[in-house]
């Protein structure tokens, strides 16, 4: 079934559902570029499902939420004595991704540090631990994605054109809520079911959450909606 964050009528997002059809069944590695809180997360784990490693693990690694000094650890593991606390082998998550889909997420954030290695193993399918010898080799499917430029990262020299190219297998770019307001309805009140609430939306709510320019997208609208469920009072989330 599909998400639904990702039903509505609009015709942007039929784009996303049938490009999420098309290629999610491929081993294409997948770039998804779009402003923060349009969904990248839901498309990445939209074509793991739809795709042929869906019984596999599906993993995510926030590239931005961890410190350069632990990011190659964190990707790739370490062995037992690699560094200071290091005090038993443990799997990164590349291994921990082997049959499924690694999802990178805000690797427009990734340091350049990092990159070189991150390269090496997308092209080569296998790396070595922090601190090992021993060749690891992983069968994974990467999902990318960041609101950055990404080709501005690499004309300014943030981001290896090498890596830009390889990651840049198939590009999908998320549409921001303020191009697709026919969804809004329906995006509501999925929110309100989500969170299991019985209140309806007056006609007058639903216009002012199809006018307002959702700077946050999706995100920001969860985040209305859940607030508006627990200060409605009776029956009807209203305008005060």
């Amino acid at each position: 079934d599909a998400e639904p964050l990702l039903c509505g009528p609009s015709q942007a997002l039929a784009e996303v559902r049938h490009v999420i059809e098309r290629v999610a069944p491929t081993p294409a590695t997948v770039l998804i570029t779009g402003e923060s809180g349009t969904g990248k997360e839901i498309v990445a784990r939209g074509l793991h499902r739809a795709s042929l490693r869906n019984s596999g693990p599906f993993l995510k690694i926030n590239c931005a939420a961890i410190p350069e000094g632990l990011l190659e650890s964190e990707l790739f593991g370490y062995e037992r004595g690699a560094f200071t606390g290091a005090v038993g082998r443990k799997p990164g998550r590349f291994e921990l991704a082997d049959g499924g889909t690694l999802f990178l997420d805000e690797i427009g954030e990734m340091p350049l540090s990092a990159q070189p290695k991150l390269l090496r193993a997308i092209q080569e399918g296998r790396f070595y631990r922090v601190g090992g010898t021993e060749t690891v080799h992983v069968d994974v499917r990467l999902v990318a994605a960041t609101n950055r430029d990404l080709r501005e990262e690499v004309r300014t020299g943030r981001f290896r054109e090498d890596l830009f190219y390889r990651l840049n297998g198939v590009r999908m770019k998320l549409p921001p809520l303020r191009e697709r307001r026919e969804d809004i309805p329906l995006l509501a009140q999925h929110i309100l079911n989500k969170a299991g609430s019985k209140v309806q939306i007056a006609p007058a709510v639903l216009s002012a959450l199809v006018a307002y320019p959702w700077k946050g997208n999706v995100r920001e609208l969860e985040n209305v909606m859940e607030r508006a469920i627990i200060l409605s009072h009776g029956e009807s989330i209203q305008l005060y």
